[in-house]
């Protein structure tokens, strides 16, 4: 399949060019690639380790959450040299797309990470510059705030989550923003929802939580942001017969 079709696909079905995000995320297109694709790899960063990674699995394309760019402008020396000089030996085309894929309700981190949680999501938690972030809504029946950790470490692989207690003995409400959602516990508490689940926090979160009277559930940065990139190759395998790959990276925070 041409890559420029495909990267058309994603840029209008994940809304790339409406939704505004970092200057440092530079969402889409980030480096160039052969005129065909055939094999999609996926992953949550643009490391050194990942995009060797996807070399080795024969990648045409690589989609990331979190692309090359994070530290603004900077000289292709060291390490930003290598990884994209990794890419242009491999001919590995890169998208990365950020917050439009944290916040997408088909195939967005948050999304799935509360759908996999089973929470039947009502409505929205969040924004950045008038765009919505994250999910919020309610589990079937009520849980103990040690069930939800459990369940949700089930859910992100089975790494810790720390749970800061401040909400009610039973949780049914539950908001869900992923990645560094620390900010959000004030709005979460503020909607009335008894548990907030994000990736991680500052130090005042935990006071947020037991003084704003809601449980906060950290479960990993990036834990919480496989979910989409993830959901987004295997679209592509389904819709389009590309071949999809995810390489899994996981940091531990």
């Amino acid at each position: 399949m041409k890559l420029e079709s495909v990267l058309h696909y994603l840029d209008e079905w994940l809304q790339v060019s409406d939704h505004p995000d970092y200057s440092s995320a530079l969402n889409g297109l980030q480096v160039g690639g052969p005129s065909e694709v055939e094999t999609v790899v996926t992953a949550v960063d643009a490391s050194e380790a990942s995009i060797r990674a996807a070399a080795e699995l024969g990648a045409d394309l690589m989609i990331v959450h979190h692309g090359l760019f994070w530290g603004g402008l900077e000289p292709i020396v060291g390490r930003h040299e290598r990884r994209i000089r990794a890419l242009f030996e491999a001919n590995i085309a890169l998208y990365s797309v950020h917050l439009p894929l944290d916040t997408h309700l088909e195939v967005g981190n948050c999304a799935l990470l509360a759908r996999a949680i089973g929470v039947d999501i009502r409505g929205r938690l969040g924004s950045y510059k008038g765009h919505d972030l994250g999910v919020w809504g309610d589990l079937p029946e009520p849980v103990e705030v040690g069930q939800l950790q459990k369940l949700v470490s089930s859910v992100v692989g089975g790494g810790a989550v720390r749970a800061l207690p401040g909400g009610p003995e039973r949780i049914q409400s539950i908001g869900v923003l992923t990645g560094g959602g620390g900010s959000f516990v004030r709005e979460a508490a503020g909607a009335g929802l008894d548990a907030y689940v994000t990736g991680e926090g500052s130090h005042h979160t935990y006071f947020d939580a037991t003084e704003f009277g809601i449980h906060v559930l950290f479960a990993g940065h990036y834990s919480t942001e496989t979910f989409g990139v993830q959901a987004v190759g295997e679209h592509l395998s389904e819709r389009f017969g590309l071949t999809s790959y995810f390489v899994d990276q996981p940091t531990g925070l």
